[in-house]
C-alpha cells in the first residue's frame, strides 16, 4: 500500500503553495513526515509535473528519501497512475500536496475501513465534506483507476483524479468514512489553497509543531477553541469543488 502526493507549484490562487514553508520546512515535507507515521503506509512517492518550476518539487522529494514520478501537468489522472505503476502500488492512498494538516491516524482509520469492508473506493469525503477541509484521504487499488483512466475523457476527470468513480455510483462500490462527532467541522478550512489558509496553517504550526511534530486533528482543534479568531483568517474562501 503506497500514499502518492500529488503536487506542483502552479496554482491560481496560491502559486508554490506546495513548498510554502511552515515552521521551518516545505508543506511537502510535511505531508511525508506525517505519512511515514501511518502504520499500514509501505512506501510514500511523489507525483509532480515535467515542468522546470517544479524541479523543486522533485528535489524535495528526492531528498526526503521517496521516489519521485514526474508527468503530465493538467492529467493528473494519468500521473498518479503513473506513478503507481512506477511504484508498483497494488493500492493508492491518496493525498493530494495541499494538505499539510494531514493526521495520520485519520489516515490508518480510512485504509482499516477500506480493508474491512472490502469496497472499490473509500474516502472520508465522499458525497461532501464533513470532516474539516484538508483531512481528506481517498483508497483504492491501481486496478480501479487504470479502468476509469481508460474511460474519463472529460478535462474534469483528468484533472480532479478521482471524479469519475464517485460520479458513477452505481458501478463502483463506495465507503463513505464518517467523522466522529468531535472531528465533523466541515466548515473550517486546513487545506492550504490560498494565502487565507497559508496565514491560518503557518499559525497553527508556529504553535503546534515545536511540541509534536506530527499534531493531529484534535489539537488543531483544541488550540483553534482557545483561539477562535484564528479561524476567522480563511472562514470566507470558498473551496473549488469539481
Amino acid at each position: 500500500m503506497w500514499a502518492i502526493v500529488a503536487g506542483r507549484m502552479g496554482s491560481s490562487r496560491m502559486p508554490g503553495k506546495t513548498m510554502a514553508d511552515l515552521a521551518g520546512k516545505p508543506s511537502l515535507l510535511h505531508i511525508i513526515e506525517r505519512l511515514r507515521q501511518v502504520p499500514s503506509i509501505d512506501g510514500i512517492a511523489v507525483a509532480t509535473t515535467t515542468e522546470p518550476v517544479d524541479d523543486v518539487i522533485a528535489k524535495c522529494g528526492s531528498m526526503a528519501g521517496v521516489p519521485v514520478y514526474r508527468g503530465s501537468a493538467d492529467d493528473v489522472l494519468g500521473r498518479v497512475l503513473e506513478a503507481a505503476s512506477f511504484v508498483d502500488a497494488a493500492t493508492v492512498v491518496r493525498i493530494t500536496g495541499d494538505c499539510p494538516m494531514t493526521d495520520p491516524a485519520i489516515v490508518e482509520h480510512v485504509i482499516a475501513e477500506y480493508r474491512l469492508h472490502g469496497p472499490d473506493y473509500a474516502s472520508n469525503c465522499l458525497n461532501g465534506y464533513k470532516y474539516p477541509i484538508g483531512i481528506a484521504v481517498e483508497v483504492f487499488s491501481r486496478g480501479l483507476l487504470e479502468l476509469i483512466a481508460a474511460e474519463a475523457v472529460s478535462p474534469a476527470d483528468r484533472e480532479h483524479v478521482t471524479l469519475f468513480i464517485y460520479e458513477h455510483p452505481e458501478r463502483f462500490r463506495l465507503l463513505g468514512i464518517e467523522p466522529s462527532e468531535r472531528h465533523r467541522r466541515p466548515e473550517l478550512r486546513l487545506t492550504l489553497d490560498t494565502p487565507e489558509d497559508y496565514r491560518l496553517i503557518s499559525a497553527i504550526y508556529d504553535a503546534l509543531y515545536d511540541g509534536d511534530p506530527c499534531f493531529g486533528l484534535d489539537a488543531v482543534l483544541d488550540y483553534l477553541e482557545s483561539h477562535p479568531e484564528l479561524a476567522t483568517l480563511n472562514s470566507h474562501v470558498q473551496q473549488v469543488i469539481p
